[in-house]
C-alpha cells in the first residue's frame, strides 16, 4: 500500500504570499529550537484576510487541516524558509496548488517540511474548507470523501524522496552525497 495523507482541507485562492503565511514580525523565532518551532507553527497563516476563517483555532498551536488547497502562485513574495517551516510546525503535511512561487517550492524540498503537490485542475474554486480528502501518492490523486470525487495531481517527481528523507541535507547524507554526521 502506497503513502497517503488524509484529513480536512483548508482552501485558499491565488497569490498567497509569504507575509500571509508567516508575517515578518515572527521571523525572529529560530526553528531549530523546539519551543520556538512550536510557536512559529502557531502563527502559520496568521496574515491571511479574515474572509478565509481561522487556520488555527484560538488557544491551539496546531491546525486541524493537514492539507492546504490553493490556486496559482502559492508562496510568492520573499524567500524565507520560515514559510514552509511554519506550515509544517502547525501540522500541515501537504499543499496542493495550481502553481508555486519557485523559491517556496524549493524551500519545501530544502526543509523537508511538506509536500508541494501541483493540481492538474483548478481545485480551489471547486473545494471547500473542511472537506475530508486523501492524497494518494502512488496514484497521484486527490480523493474527496465529502464529494465522492477523484481529481488528478501532477507527480511529485524527484522532490518526493528529498522530502521523505527530511530535507536536502538529510537526503544528501542518506544517498551518500555528503558524509554522515558523526
Amino acid at each position: 500500500m502506497g503513502k497517503k495523507i488524509r484529513g480536512q482541507i483548508f482552501v485558499l485562492d491565488d497569490n498567497i504570499d509569504t507575509d500571509q503565511i508567516i508575517p515578518a514580525e515572527y521571523l525572529t523565532l529560530v526553528p531549530s529550537k523546539p519551543d520556538e518551532y512550536e510557536k512559529l507553527g502557531s502563527y502559520a497563516l496568521i496574515g491571511l484576510p479574515d474572509r478565509y476563517g481561522k487556520f488555527i483555532a484560538t488557544g491551539e498551536t496546531k491546525t486541524q487541516y493537514p492539507i492546504i488547497v490553493a490556486g496559482e502562485n502559492f508562496g510568492c513574495g520573499s524567500s524565507r524558509e520560515h514559510a514552509p517551516i511554519s506550515l509544517g510546525a502547525a501540522g500541515v503535511k501537504a499543499v496542493i496548488a495550481q502553481s508555486y512561487a519557485r523559491i517556496f517550492f524549493r524551500n519545501c524540498a530544502a526543509t523537508g517540511e511538506l509536500y508541494p503537490w501541483e493540481s492538474a485542475e483548478r481545485l480551489c474554486e471547486e473545494l471547500v474548507t473542511g472537506q475530508e480528502v486523501t492524497i494518494d501518492f502512488e496514484a497521484n490523486q486527490l480523493i474527496n470523501h465529502t464529494l465522492n470525487s477523484v481529481r488528478p495531481l501532477k507527480p511529485l517527481g524527484e522532490v518526493g524522496p528529498v522530502i521523505d528523507a527530511g530535507g536536502i541535507f538529510a537526503y544528501a547524507r542518506e544517498t551518500g552525497m555528503i558524509a554522515q554526521k558523526v
